[in-house]
């Protein structure tokens, strides 16, 4: 992907992500917990690469949270302190994207705990101000 050093379009998605899966998650009628796994994933996924974006660092097509931590960790070695979390998120990328597999509401309290967790940290080293 491209090292053009501007973040901040894949933060403004990785936002986008945030927003959609903090109001699903709240939502009591017709929840959506596998909509909000996978928006949780995906704002991780982006931070990440926003990450990546502004230290110039060339990233695949990917979602895979772990191999984008990878690239990143020299970069910023605290980050590694995050892949419990990224782990967790990891497959939601895809895990609930077909009729048979579904998340449950332990899941959905465990992608908003981890994408807060990854959120704040990322938002840190990116210097954004929520």
């Amino acid at each position: 992907m491209p090292r053009n050093g501007n973040p901040k379009p894949w933060i403004e998605k990785a936002e986008q992500d945030y927003g959609a899966a903090t109001a699903l998650a709240r939502r009591r009628k017709r929840p959506m917990p596998d909509v909000v796994c996978f928006h949780a994933q995906q704002c991780a996924e982006k931070y990440l690469k926003a990450f990546l974006v502004s230290r110039r660092i060339y990233f695949p097509k990917t979602h895979d949270l772990v191999e984008l931590l990878n690239l990143a960790r020299p970069h910023g070695p605290t980050l590694e302190l995050l892949k419990p979390a990224l782990v967790s998120l990891n497959p939601y990328a895809v895990a609930f994207r077909y009729p048979d597999e579904h998340a449950t509401p332990t899941d959905v309290r465990r992608a908003m705990a981890a994408i807060r967790l990854v959120r704040e940290r990322l938002q840190q080293f990116l210097k954004v101000h929520p």
